[in-house]
């Protein structure tokens, strides 16, 4: 473990301000301290090194010793990185910069970090984006860890956290997904009941297979779960290979599928409530300003959704 030196930054700025000044009576006026306060701190700087910085002549001020002419360049640099590093904790320097840890729900990921990316490049370049992609109760424990400063997800399973906070920035409606040659595919919207004899392609991960599930129970009938997978896009696929509906709540900008198969995309008049997409993070932890500026860019992106 590294030894902490013995004399502190308050110190070092009182001796350089004492020392560009020449003066105790200047230096106290300067930074609206009691010359004896200014007057102890060099001191105990010099007794924490073990040098003498000043030769004090009553009536002449303040002269550096020689050690003290090093220090005063040594201080000056020394208290120039402690408010670099300041800046760069807090990431209000004149231009944002520094890294940001996001925490991204895996389904929503395509729909906003692109833009997330190319907008906060545009508009904060020396900010630095690190993207955790996870599911829910990962995003909560890193949050809860510290990993990250705040995490883009659904609100499922937030409310059992009551250390987190969390605010809604869209809502996604559910809706339905045949094959393209299905024969309501054309209808334009559907009532779960009139798909109830047809197998359902289950989005398979945790919160979200118990809201897909719930809704269509809800509307008095069994889902037929025939196949399951955690990926987004298989589901889509799979559902284009005519293998069975399924339920979402992001829309892709286009209805072909990886498979090269095509869907279509059903209104639901029994759909439910909406899924929020909040952003969420620890009650009580203050956020950096380069944070708020990128969950500022979040929020922007989910108005023009």
């Amino acid at each position: 473990m590294t030894t902490p030196p013995g004399f502190t930054l308050v110190q070092l700025r009182y001796f350089l301000v004492a020392a560009e000044r020449g003066s105790m009576t200047e230096a106290s006026a300067e930074l609206h301290i009691a010359q004896s306060a200014v007057s102890a701190a060099v001191t105990g700087l010099e007794r924490d090194l073990q040098v003498q910085l000043f030769i004090r002549r009553r009536g002449r001020g303040l002269t550096l010793t020689p050690a003290g002419e090093r220090l005063r360049q040594q201080a000056r640099d020394l208290l120039g990185r402690a408010r670099e590093m300041e800046r760069e904790a807090r990431g209000d320097g004149p231009a944002l910069s520094g890294p940001v840890s996001v925490g991204c729900f895996v389904t929503l990921a395509p729909y906003y970090l692109p833009r997330l990316f190319s907008e906060c490049t545009r508009r904060h370049p020396g900010i630095e984006i690190d993207v955790v992609e996870d599911e829910a109760d990962q995003l909560v424990a890193a949050l809860t860890a510290g990993r990250i400063d705040f995490a883009l997800t659904y609100d499922l399973g937030l409310s059992a956290e009551p250390e987190l906070l969390s605010e809604t920035i869209a809502r996604a409606p559910a809706y339905v997904i045949v094959a393209a040659a299905h024969p309501l595919a054309d209808r334009g919207s559907v009532s779960l009941a009139e798909l109830a004899a047809e197998p359902l392609v289950l989005l398979d991960l945790p919160h979200s297979r118990d809201y897909f599930r719930a809704l269509v129970t809800a509307t008095g009938t069994a889902p037929d779960v025939r196949y399951r997978t955690r990926s987004y896009e298989t589901v889509r696929s799979m559902v284009a290979s005519g293998l069975g509906y399924s339920v979402l709540n992001q829309r892709p900008a286009t209805r072909s599928t990886y498979g090269g198969g095509e869907i279509a995309e059903l209104e639901l008049r029994d759909a439910g409530r909406p899924l929020e997409v909040r952003i969420a993070s620890v009650a009580g932890t203050a956020q950096s300003a380069r944070a708020r500026a990128v969950r500022d860019v979040l929020r922007e992106i989910a108005a023009g959704a």
